[in-house]
């Protein structure tokens, strides 16, 4: 190379730094990625949360190995949204799916509002991490569950290992009534099948880097019991109100199969340059499994319903057995995937989130900011821990800032103030008692419904009976 050839290379090199320009890193130095999105899997329901009923030996090591978030959340309650913010980085008002089929669930008589119209499925103007990570030059899988399109091969997907619009298998013994684009022709259980296929694309595809979707339909209902796991929960002594003995084998079973996939990366020597984040998309099903001491479970927007297990690992940069008690949400993970990669976002595109890169490597503070939920419809299937015994959640929103919750009900316009750092487990309604912080978390939410354009229902239901 000459002299002059070599200053030029110089002095373009510094012309980029001035300007602030960041190149993508090479496919060489970008790091493989694998998100973990389990269903249903409450905030409990792990050993490295502290569940003494439910084993996960697999998890809690790699949990062991990376930064735990013990209080990270979902953006929404159930699954379909929760997915479809998680994807999108965009909050539930800005795409419209706000809950799982048809918004007026439950009996007429009982709603008083008429909700908001629900997007079943998120729309393709919405752009998903998956289309960014595909376009700049990772080979794409998703495996297990989707549930937030036709098909995941349409947004951003190389590869679909049993991904469609369908929220649950139907059942985990063949066949596999909502899962068309897989099969078995033994009596292999769903998880199984799927992690078998999921190997098999981590294997072949070591030449550039990867991003694997790893959304396996357990533990989401139907509860079907891995049968030779049984016996050895049937006779397990209850811990915190955990005592789902058929949930249990789910749940290890999990476990066993993620364990599956870490032993894969390490006999690849793929481990060392992996991103891994684990998340689930919801609290745990309430009739199912208790999150002792948070309240409620899915559906609901109190902590049981929200309050997820989370941790990251990443071999090198992010130190082990870190715990995190800073609040994060599945809207961080987009923000945080591009930084990590290097690739930049369009301009146009919405981001609820913030990147968790530095508090993850770096270990620095996260600016405070508010955390935003708004469900403008009903769920039915209200428990003794939910607002009311007919629905698990009415039309609201919910806003998290510091150590203060605020629920906010519009039919009555209800209220509900809670310090989560005293009362987690919130027992003890303080709006009386705090007026004023009740109304500077009012203000502050109704200016967060505002930024994101959320609809409010307001329109009265004819055919709603009071009691």
């Amino acid at each position: 190379m000459t002299k002059e050839l070599t200053l030029s290379c110089f002095l373009l090199f510094i012309s980029l730094q001035v300007s602030g320009y960041q190149k993508v890193p090479s496919e060489k130095t970008l790091p493989n990625i694998i998100l973990i999105n389990v269903d249903d899997m409450g905030w409990r329901d792990t050993g490295f949360m502290g569940s003494e009923f439910y084993e996960t030996p697999n998890l809690d090591l790699l949990a062991s190995k990376g930064m735990i978030f013990n209080q990270a959340y979902a953006a929404a309650a159930n699954c379909a949204p929760s997915r479809a913010c998680m994807m999108s980085g965009e909050n539930t008002p800005r795409h419209g799916v706000y809950t799982v089929a048809n918004s007026d669930r439950g009996k007429t008589e009982n709603r008083k509002l008429v909700p908001v119209v629900n997007n079943e499925t998120i729309a393709d103007h919405h752009l998903l991490f998956s289309e960014l990570l595909q376009q700049n030059g990772y080979a794409t899988c998703h495996a297990g569950k989707w549930h937030i399109s036709k098909d995941p091969l349409s947004r951003g997907f190389d590869v679909n290992i049993g991904g469609s619009d369908a929220g649950n298998p139907g059942s985990y013994y063949p066949p596999y009534r909502n899962v068309p684009s897989i099969q078995s022709t033994s009596d292999e259980y769903l998880t199984d099948l799927v992690m078998d296929k999921t190997l098999d694309f981590i294997a072949g595809n070591q030449k550039q880097p990867f991003f694997l979707n790893y959304s396996p339909y357990a533990v989401h209902t139907p509860i079907q019991p891995v049968t030779g796991l049984l016996n050895k929960y049937l006779g397990k002594s209850p811990s915190n109100e955990q005592d789902n003995a058929e949930y249990a084998t789910m749940v290890e079973n999990l476990d066993r199969n993620i364990g599956r996939l870490i032993d894969l990366l390490h006999e690849k020597q793929l481990f060392e340059n992996t991103f891994i984040f684990f998340i689930t998309d919801n609290g745990g099903l309430f009739k199912v499994t208790k999150q002792r001491p948070l309240r409620a479970g899915k559906g609901a927007y109190y902590e049981g319903g929200i309050r997820v297990p989370s941790f990251a690992v990443w071999p090198g940069r992010i130190n082990p057995r870190q715990v995190s008690e800073v609040p994060i949400t599945n809207l961080d993970i987009f923000p945080t995937l591009m930084e990590l990669t290097g690739i930049t976002k369009p301009e146009s595109k919405n981001l609820d989130g913030l990147s968790l890169l530095s508090l993850l490597t770096e270990n620095q503070h996260l600016p405070e900011r508010p955390l935003f939920w708004h469900f403008p419809v009903y769920l039915e299937g209200g428990n003794e821990e939910s607002q009311d015994p007919v629905f698990r959640t009415r039309p609201g929103s919910a806003v998290r800032y510091g150590d203060w919750k605020l629920i906010h009900y519009f039919e009555n316009n209800d209220l509900e103030l809670y310090n989560l750092k005293e009362d987690v487990s919130e027992s003890n309604n303080l709006v009386y008692e705090k007026p004023e912080k009740a109304k500077e978390l009012l203000t502050l939410m109704e200016n967060l419904q505002d930024n994101t354009n959320a609809p409010i229902p307001k329109t009265l239901n004819p055919d709603f009976k009071a009691k």
